[in-house]
């Protein structure tokens, strides 16, 4: 079990941010990283129209 936040280490304190990983200030931050990773990714069958 992560006691930690896996953004930015600091103490999580509720049961949920346990379970998450991430804190409401990270999670909100990751999950709109994650997003802008996934937007600028090429998938394989776009890659073949080229």
């Amino acid at each position: 079990m992560i006691s930690g936040c896996k953004r930015c280490n600091r103490e999580l304190k509720s049961q949920k941010s346990i379970a998450v990983g991430y804190g409401p200030t990270c999670q909100k931050k990751q999950e709109e990283a994650d997003a802008e990773f996934l937007k600028i990714q090429i998938r394989i069958d776009e890659e073949l129209a080229y």
